[in-house]
């Protein structure tokens, strides 16, 4: 069974966890609509990457609620 020989310290223990720690995010804008969006990812709102349309978003569609 592995039991440490010695008591490991609250400073060693707090300086390896130092770079634990998460980093927060880096939003860029979309060149084409405008709004943040991950870095190299496709913008969520508008499915541009890159200059060009890649996911085609879809537009919402007028339900006649009276037809239903």
């Amino acid at each position: 069974m592995a039991v440490p020989q010695n008591r490991t310290t609250r400073s060693r223990r707090d300086m390896r966890r130092a770079h634990d720690a998460l980093v927060a995010a880096n939003p860029n804008e979309c060149a084409n609509c405008g709004e943040l969006k991950r870095p190299h990812h496709v913008c969520p709102s508008c499915g541009h990457y890159d200059g060009r349309e890649v996911v085609a978003r879809a537009v919402a569609a007028d339900i006649d609620e009276d037809a239903a």
